[in-house]
């Protein structure tokens, strides 16, 4: 009886697992990957690089820098796939930057070979003026009177410094940032809009009737990014209103008709005393005589 030829693998299937394996033995013994998905991230101008893979017997080095500017070196020897890099592009948000991700083994920070250069990738662009997120803005106040409601909104800060001081959204962009309102009738779904490039907002709305609104950050000279979230929703209480308001008259005339009670009851004590006062007084005279 013929002996079976052994299983072989397809050569491509070999070489795939070949280099599977070399790659587990090259990850096990501390050799540096080239970093990949290079992103940035950035709301309100605070900003942070993320990328991959998570390192392992290997760490990285961040550097940073201008179109103007040298190279500076950020979050050394980390073994995160993150580094925060606010301090730097706050200092000037109009600038372009590019990162570096820098691929290290841990005896390269004591004993640097310069002969041999480390794996590195770069990052994309990365202008914060124009690129950096616009966080979700609040409702400070809002006031209903009559026929009109009043919204103003609040402008979030950010990590950009003048004089010492954090800046707000507004006092960064200037005109440039608008808001929208969205608001509608709280017994409806459909939607309304108001825009301005201040913080206020005075619009119209129909007598006895409760709304509902949000709030939009907006930049439209942006090509991307231009909006942020929508803020939480408020709504006025129109009805609640009136629902106080006719409890505070119904207490009122509650607590007047329990005063004129008292003040009958005291009165009627007061005359049927009299009244038996003065029957006595009668009863004892007729008594004397």
């Amino acid at each position: 009886m013929a002996t079976p030829a052994p299983h072989r693998l397809p050569r491509h299937h070999a070489a795939l697992l070949l280099g599977w394996l070399l790659a587990q033995v090259a990850r096990a013994a501390g050799t540096p990957e080239r970093a990949y998905n290079i992103t940035w991230k950035s709301t309100n101008f605070k900003t942070i690089l993320e990328w991959k893979p998570k390192p392992t017997h290997y760490v990285y080095t961040v550097q940073i820098s201008s179109e103007s500017g040298d190279w500076k070196s950020k979050c050394f020897s980390i073994s995160d796939t993150e580094c925060d890099l606010t301090d730097v592009i706050v200092q000037d948000i109009y600038q372009t930057y590019e990162a570096r991700v820098l691929s290290l083994l841990p005896r390269s920070l004591n004993h640097t070979d310069l002969a041999v250069e480390p794996l590195f990738m770069n990052s994309p662009k990365f202008t914060p003026y124009l690129e950096t997120k616009l966080g979700r803005p609040t409702i400070q106040s809002f006031e209903r009177a009559g026929t009109k409601l009043n919204v103003t909104v609040q402008d979030a800060r950010t990590l950009v410094r003048k004089n010492g001081t954090f800046l707000s959204l507004r006092q960064v962009f200037g005109k440039n940032l608008n808001y929208t309102l969205f608001y509608w009738k709280a017994s409806s779904t459909g939607k309304k809009t108001a825009k301005t490039n201040t913080n206020g907002f005075l619009i119209d709305v129909d007598k006895m009737e409760d709304y509902c609104f949000s709030v939009q950050a907006l930049i439209p000279s942006r090509k991307t990014n231009k909006s942020s979230p929508e803020s939480t929703t408020e709504c006025t209480s129109h009805g609640k209103g009136i629902f106080r308001e006719k409890f505070f008259i119904v207490g009122s005339v509650v607590f007047v008709v329990i005063i004129l009670i008292i003040v009958l009851s005291i009165s009627i004590y007061k005359c049927r005393l009299a009244r038996a006062r003065r029957t006595a007084k009668e009863s004892s005279l007729l008594n004397v005589a």
